[in-house]
Order: C-alpha cells, then structure tokens, then sequence
C-alpha cells in the first residue's frame, strides 16, 4: 500500500531514513521511528549507495478521466445552450439530464451523481433551484 503523502514528502521521508542509517542508526530504529517497514530502509540505503541519492517517489496519477478537459470544454458548452436545446420539457438543468447529455453526445456512462461530481469539481457549476413565482403575480404592480 501507498503510504500518504506527496512525492516531494516521501522522497524526503527516505532520505532522512538514508542519513539517520548513515549516522550510526539501526536499520530497526529508523524504521520504527519513520512508521515503515524495516525492508524499505535497506532497499532506500541500498538505492542511495548505487544511484547517488536518487529516492524521488514517483507521483501517484490517479485513475485516467473518462472526459478528456477538451470533451469537458465541449460539454461545458452544451450544457450553456440550455436544457430546451437538448430536447428537454424545462430549462432546468438535472444531474440525470446531464448524465444523458453526456451518454448521447460523448458515448460515456456516469451514474447521476458522479455526473453532480464533475459539473461542480471539473466544470466549477454549483447546484441552483429555480425561482418560485406565483402565477397571479403583477410584475407591473411591483416595479410601480
């Protein structure tokens, strides 16, 4: 298992494992100290004696998106021209409406609610609820 961390942590992390060795500690103690495996620290000092230091972790990607940030540009477009252009009763905008935006125009299936994960974490749209207005209301009493 990935311990937690950035890169540059965990390069620093087995570096200073390097250096307490170095100065006399016991592989045992240093790991014990660290929180990590007592075969980690001799395959770090291992490592540092045969490639001069170089202990970088590599950076964790991450799972590969299924919309590429150009296809999130498009859809970001799509969903500006509003829910009637794209064959919907109302002009409100649903998850489940966007989730089938995204199936009819990109081929990919989202569950509902990771579709609400991307507009707001991806695309930086928030939830809004329309207005409610009564039907009998002036709109020129109230500007009078």
């Amino acid at each position: 298992m990935r311990p937690v961390g950035t890169a540059q942590e965990l390069q620093r992390r087995r570096l200073r494992a390097v250096e307490l060795v170095e100065q006399g500690e016991s592989p045992e103690d240093v790991a014990h100290f660290l929180g990590c495996g007592r075969s980690s620290v001799y395959t770090w000092v291992k490592l540092a004696k045969e490639s001069l230091g170089t202990l970088a972790a590599k950076p964790h990607p991450g799972p590969t998106p299924r919309l590429s940030d150009a296809q999130l540009g498009e859809l970001e477009a799509l969903l500006l021209k509003g829910a009637e252009a794209h064959g919907f009763r109302t002009a409100l905008w649903t998850a489940a409406r966007a989730a089938e935006l995204i199936e009819r125009h990109f081929k990919v299936h989202f569950h509902p609610e990771h579709v609400r994960k991307i507009l707001k974490w991806r695309l930086h749209w928030t939830s809004q609820k329309p207005q409610k207005r009564a039907k009998e209301r002036d709109e020129v009493a109230i500007d009078h």
